[in-house]
């Protein structure tokens, strides 16, 4: 088991540990305060911290006390006025008359609602709670940017983090069998040669022989010694080598309808939805591209400034912005090496005849190289052609096809969560 311990310095008369557990005790009030904060805010205030109240009941934590200990009897008098369930007049008077602006409660006694602030990084943290690209996968090898170091045999060099004990030892002991083999060959003939040597007769020994037999066998047994147990020579480390791995990345294509249909409203409400997505990119995943399209009869690639913020406008054709992405992917992103992603937002009306047109560019090219399209219509009334025509999409591609409606401001983040909510893999 792994131990994390946190032993970054806490800010003054703060405790982060302390804050997280506050956080999570509370977390339904919380994420209930962000959904509002996030329904209210313009386009340019979207990433800032927010204040946050709950109310003193729902902090109220059960307390032991000691009751008074041991045996009472007690006699409960009766009434002749009062039954079960009447109301008591509360004594003193009626009460709650005066003049000020507040709202006074009327019990005697009352409690603040207990504030405090999250973060930037705190409420960042609840608005994205629980969402997730669907359906991304581990594309082939891309580049040479994402490697893992995988063991490719043994080396001879190496760092002492590396080596390997086992495989260490065993060419320790090669190498003493190696060496120690020819002394123990000569040490045990010239050990036979003394043997023989003593136990000739007292006339023919030969001391002088026997004075060199025994001076070479320990000579012999000092070299045996020396043999090391173990050298440098011996030293077998894991060798690693960075393999590239299938890379994840992908890239989401964002379409803004700009057409005179959509009101200046409507464009705020694409914006806002289109900006909670691009934090919400820019937050969680490292390698997202996002590729800006915006449209009214002729759809055009822009940068995220002119996406945001150009007042260009005109007449609708959707299907120019879907034939752009179609030859984008072409020309830059080979399905085989990118995740592909689509968020489209429109009030729904199109040119004559060019919904069907959209309905076959979807069929046909898009969707089956797209691991999700989503589309969000902004209109307060009934659907129209394009709406109808995406239904024949979504039914041919039920978990790779979203579509839902934005009546008002309020819709976005509900539409936006359940949209990218993180999905039970099947």
């Amino acid at each position: 088991m792994t131990y994390f311990i946190d032993r970054r310095a806490n800010a003054k008369h703060k405790s982060a540990v302390n804050r997280q557990r506050f956080l999570d005790r509370y977390r339904t009030h919380i994420k209930r305060s962000v959904e509002e904060a996030v329904n209210r805010r313009s386009i340019t205030d979207m990433e800032r911290g927010e204040n946050i109240s709950i109310p003193s009941r729902d902090i109220s934590e059960p307390v032991f006390q000691h009751g008074q200990g041991g045996k009472r009897s007690i006699v409960a008098p009766g009434n002749k006025e009062f039954v079960e369930g009447d109301r008591l007049r509360r004594p003193g008077g009626g009460g709650g008359g005066g003049a000020g602006e507040g709202n006074a409660s009327n019990q005697g006694e009352g409690m603040d609602e207990f504030a405090f602030s999250l973060t930037r990084e705190e409420f960042l943290d609840f608005v994205f709670d629980g969402l997730e690209l669907p359906h991304l996968e581990r594309k082939q090898l891309m580049d040479l940017e994402e490697v893992r170091p995988i063991r490719a045999g043994i080396s001879r060099d190496g760092v002492p983090a590396r080596i390997n004990i086992v495989r260490s030892m065993r060419e320790a002991q090669a190498r003493r069998i190696a060496m120690r083999a020819p002394i123990r060959r000569a040490l045990r003939e010239a050990l036979e040669a003394l043997e023989a040597e003593e136990r000739k007769d007292a006339v023919l020994r030969n001391p002088t022989r026997i004075n060199e037999l025994k001076a070479e066998i320990e000579r012999l047994e000092k070299r045996l010694e020396a043999v090391p147990f173990i050298d440098t020579y011996d030293l077998r480390y894991n060798n690693l080598t960075n393999q590239p791995q299938p890379s994840n990345k992908a890239v989401m294509f964002c379409i803004m309808d700009v057409s005179g249909s959509m009101t200046q409203a409507h464009k705020d409400i694409a914006k806002r939805f289109f900006l909670l997505l691009y934090l919400f990119l820019e937050r969680n995943y490292e390698k997202v591209e996002l590729v800006f399209v915006r449209h009214h009869t002729a759809a055009k690639e822009v940068d995220e400034e002119e996406f945001f913020y150009s007042r260009e406008t005109g007449g609708t054709i959707v299907s120019s912005a879907l034939t752009l992405v179609d030859e984008i992917i072409a020309d830059r992103y080979p399905p085989g090496q990118w995740n592909l992603y689509v968020a489209q937002a429109s009030d729904g009306d199109n040119w004559d005849d060019d919904s069907t047109t959209c309905r076959d560019l979807l069929l046909k090219s898009l969707m089956p190289r797209l691991q999700y399209f989503t589309y969000v219509e902004i209109t307060p009334h009934a659907h129209q052609a394009l709406w109808e025509e995406y239904e024949t999409v979504a039914a041919r591609f039920p978990s790779r096809f979203a579509m839902r409606q934005i009546v008002e401001g309020n819709d976005i983040y509900p539409v936006f969560r359940e949209l990218f909510r993180r999905r039970e893999e099947a």
